[in-house]
């Protein structure tokens, strides 16, 4: 670090190559560097890019750990930031999460360090939802194999048409109901659904509850179409999609596995752009396989960037489809990244400052605690 600096800021970020050259909106690759370099230097601080972060204990992110005070990463391409960097690293007052989902972070760590943790909170939400119910679709109409067909020169019709269905008269179920998860709602009502149920820790307001039976009264003639449901089992026995839009932490890591699976409708669709963990990965791979899920889709996975022989690169139904994964580009379009680029200038704003006077939804650790009661309750280890 340069004696003449304040301090040293690491930005983590995936190289963009050409891709980021022809398109400077993207933001969140290393060569436009969230947009933020002029911003930082000329309040005096340093600021390091590299997408070097593996190994742990090997990469440059070790090295200018040593003497970081932020550093900022992606959930696309996250820099996991474990117990024994952060004990590496005395300065470090501050992780920014340039999108939402910080579980890149040891939490419990950085509030032993009183280290805060931040997020820009909102940022993802309309991206993530959209990809969400594109997933759906590509699903339950087969469209990878359709697709698949046009480009290799095929024309199987029935080899697509064997397993695709109509999304209307389906039963949707989400498992969360926050930001995202009421937002699928909202969207998913202009498919004439049977039913839509929720599970969540908690009831949605009834005016947005009523917002949605009345869009379903003026669009498919009849309301009264969403429910919460308190048993996951009992939702997910009922449910020809499932959609999962909760948080990782102790209690949903590894939520999805085989046996919760099995409670799973015959034949059920899931879609997961939430987080990879929440899913057990070889227990998804073998539903699939074995006909239990028809097919399973979305854009997170429990290891990123995923290795080349994980088990969701290749999984397939008993047709031949069923897979609709893609990197985890869900909370990163273009529209998104304009946000998450703002919204971590303004978190850097309020830190330069020392105001400190962060949006309350962006803080998820602060002065060696959960900022809020139900997120510490979460994610606190016994």
């Amino acid at each position: 670090m340069s004696p003449a600096t304040k301090g040293k800021v690491l930005l983590v970020l995936y190289k963009g190559g050409d891709h980021a050259r022809q398109v400077k909106q993207l933001l969140g690759c290393l060569e436009n560097e969230l947009g933020i370099r002029d911003f930082i230097e000329k309040n005096g601080y340093e600021l390091v890019s590299t997408d070097s972060k593996d190994p742990i204990g090997e990469s440059e992110v070790d090295e200018h750990l040593k003497d970081a005070e932020i550093i900022i990463t992606t959930p696309f391409f996250p820099a996991y930031i474990t117990k024994e960097r952060l004990a590496k690293a005395p300065k470090l007052k501050m992780c920014v999460t340039a999108g939402v989902g910080s579980d890149h972070i040891d939490l419990n760590a950085a509030n032993e360090h009183k280290i805060t943790v931040t997020e820009v909170t909102g940022s993802n939400v309309v991206s993530v939802s959209e990809h969400a119910v594109m997933t759906i679709l590509d699903l339950v109409r087969n469209f990878v194999p359709a697709h698949e067909q046009a480009v290799s020169k095929g024309w199987d019709i029935a080899g697509a048409a064997k397993d695709s269905y109509d999304l209307e008269g389906k039963t949707v179920a989400t498992v969360g109901a926050g930001r995202i998860g009421y937002r699928i709602l909202e969207r998913l009502v202009a498919f004439n659904p049977k039913k839509l149920y929720y599970y969540d820790y908690q009831d949605l307001p009834k005016d947005a509850i009523d917002k949605l039976n009345k869009a379903s009264e003026l669009f498919n003639g009849h309301g009264n179409i969403v429910e919460r449901v308190e048993n996951l089992e009992e939702m997910l026995g009922k449910s020809d999609v499932v959609t999962i839009n909760a948080p990782l932490h102790e209690k949903t890591k590894g939520l999805f596995n085989k046996d919760l699976i099995s409670k799973m409708k015959d034949g059920a669709w899931l879609v997961n752009t939430a987080r990879g963990a929440i899913c057990v990965a070889e227990d998804v791979a073998e539903a699939l396989e074995s006909g239990k899920l028809r097919g399973y889709g979305g854009d997170v996975w429990n290891v990123q960037p995923a290795p080349d022989n994980h088990p969701w690169r290749t999984m397939r139904n008993k047709f031949g489809g069923g897979n609709a994964m893609t990197p985890h580009i869900s909370g990163t379009s273009l529209d998104a990244q304009a946000r998450y680029s703002a919204g971590v200038q303004s978190i850097l704003e309020s830190y330069f400052s020392g105001k400190h006077d962060y949006r309350q939804q962006d803080v998820i650790v602060i002065d060696g605690d959960y900022a809020t009661k139900s997120y510490g309750e979460r994610h606190k280890m016994k």
